[in-house]
């Protein structure tokens, strides 16, 4: 039972600030700051950083978001106040200081681990008889029965007021807390020297940029591996630990819209297609988190259980070494993989095709090439990541299988070889035409097995092998009945209602809607190694 409020204790709210690293539109804050004094606190916890999904460059880009929540805190009235421990832990402590009231914070689509933690957390409030009222973050709901309108109610609820920041009342007696490295947090090193940084003036700025400056050619050069760079918002790094809001991000990019729609004409044709394209994704963000949180054993499990067994558990480590370092001796594919290691990022295509080559050609267990991936993403966001690597891994039951050829994608995507030549550059010697398959050269034999491998694969071979594996698999006596439910539970529905600046237009099916799964057309006849 709550004990009765001791009288010399201050009564406040507790802001626990997780994922929504901000104070711009953050309804768990606000929220807290309308029920009396506010204690905004970000918990560091030890356990939860020694997880195999998370990384050193993740740590980097928190601590920068918490340096500048701190500062944006301060001029709301409190700066934010770090603890670290165990969150109950932590609770307990303040509680001996404080009478809590009630704790705020959004809801959180995480990991395994953060999952349990709110259990653990859940069963805590309630012995003490303490309200823990968790909000709504994004388009992502709980407790979901059912997808149909979940497109509608998407809409609805970017279209609220985004939140003011509220004004907070000093606490005394509290110590701020440090914001520790991540050596401090006994992190492995993780050069990441071209990490995008955190903070909200640099979410802000890439959103501005993006919808004015930047993002254009946003259809055409998403897919391209150094067009994308530019081209893309670069937003995703933000809306993963919250230093701006979905919302937010929505209602901009609609008053964009209405702008280019207002001034019509040749000129802004480009600007409205790229933007149409970019509204989509804005659903596809939350309709992707929506797997996990319906079913949370997407991290670990084949959604579809009869892959189960498919691919071996055990993995072969030689494989999946050099698939990480950017050593299969496939150009392209160890191009994206060191740019990744070196960046954090991605575009989507180039994230698509590591993975498959990683489940595919080189047969490995969707799960550590999975978390390697998870830790290389500065933009690590768990309710899309697992989701995605099954869908690129063919276990879903209900996407169409995509193995993609490594060397076409080679030639599509970098046609000039300029982004294999910036991150291959043993490489250097090789005539630009043999670059994507550089065994065909004529001075093969002075570059491979000396300054870059041989392919550890066949590729083609190796595509042919996984295709008829994968479909012996699909002709299985229940395996339709088995999809028809998982399509049912995680499909995605027809809004009825047209997306805001979306043209009409005939499709296939929701779920492999173009703007995030490009056609893939595997080149059986490409040239042989």
């Amino acid at each position: 039972m709550r004990q009765h409020p001791t009288p010399y204790k201050v009564a406040i709210n507790i802001a626990w600030l997780k994922r929504d690293l901000r104070v711009d539109d953050n309804r768990a804050l606000v929220a807290a700051s309308q029920s009396g004094l506010t204690l905004p606190l970000y918990i560091i916890e030890d356990e939860l950083w020694q997880q195999a999904d998370m990384s050193a460059r993740h740590w980097a880009f928190v601590a920068e978001c918490l340096h500048d929540l701190r500062d944006q805190l301060h001029k709301a009235g409190q700066p934010l106040i770090v603890r670290r421990g165990e969150v109950t832990q932590v609770f307990e402590a303040i509680s001996q200081q404080f009478d809590i009231e009630a704790i705020w914070s959004h809801e959180e689509t995480g990991n395994q681990w953060t999952f349990e933690r709110d259990k653990k957390v859940a069963a805590w409030c309630r012995l003490r008889s303490l309200p823990w009222n968790e909000i709504q973050q994004h388009g992502t709901q709980r407790r979901l029965k059912s997808r149909n309108g979940w497109a509608k109610a998407w809409d609805h609820y970017m279209a609220e007021p985004v939140m003011p920041v509220p004004t907070l009342t000093p606490l005394s007696d509290l110590e701020l807390g440090e914001i520790p490295t991540s050596r401090d947090l006994g992190l492995r090193d993780d050069a990441c020297l071209q990490r995008q940084s955190g903070g909200r003036e640099n979410a802000l700025e890439r959103l501005h940029t993006f919808l004015n400056e930047r993002g254009e050619y946003y259809r055409t050069q998403m897919s391209n591996p150094l067009g994308g760079e530019t081209a893309c918002s670069r937003l995703s790094p933000h809306l993963a630990w919250g230093t701006v809001s979905m919302r937010e991000v929505a209602q901009i990019t609609w008053g964009r819209q209405r702008e280019l729609k207002a001034a019509q004409g040749l000129t802004t044709k480009n600007w409205r297609n790229a933007l149409t394209s970019f509204s989509g994704r804005l659903h596809w963000h939350c309709h992707f988190i929506q797997k996990l949180e319906d079913e949370p054993r997407l991290e670990f499990e084949n959604l579809h259980p009869t892959y189960n067994g498919m691919r071996p558990l055990e993995t072969d480590v030689a494989r999946l070494n050099a698939w990480q370092k950017g050593e299969t001796g496939l150009p392209f594919v160890d191009a994206c993989m060191r740019s990744l290691n070196e960046t954090g990022w991605l575009n989507f295509r180039m994230r698509a095709m590591v993975t498959a080559i990683a489940s595919y050609h080189l047969w490995l267990d969707w799960r550590k090439p999975g978390e390697h991936l998870a830790r290389q993403f500065t933009d690590y966001e768990p309710g899309i990541h697992w989701p995605q690597i099954q869908m690129q891994s063919g276990t879903t039951g209900i996407n169409a299988i995509r193995i993609y050829n490594p060397v076409k994608q080679g030639y599509d995507q970098d046609p000039d070889g300029a982004f294999v030549r910036r991150w291959v550059p043993e490489l250097r010697d090789i005539d630009s035409c043999y670059l994507q398959e550089p065994w065909s050269a004529s001075n093969a034999s002075k570059v491979l097995g000396k300054d870059y491998p041989f392919p550890i694969i066949d590729y083609l071979e190796a595509a042919k092998s996984a295709r008829q594996k994968i479909w012996a698999v699909r002709k299985g006596a229940n395996f339709n009945t088995t999809a028809k439910a998982i399509q049912n539970k995680h499909g995605s529905r027809k809004s009825g209602v047209a997306m805001r600046g979306k043209r009409k237009k005939k499709e296939n099916s929701p779920e492999q809607l173009d703007l995030l799964f490009d056609t893939e057309n595997n080149n059986e006849n490409a040239k042989k190694i």
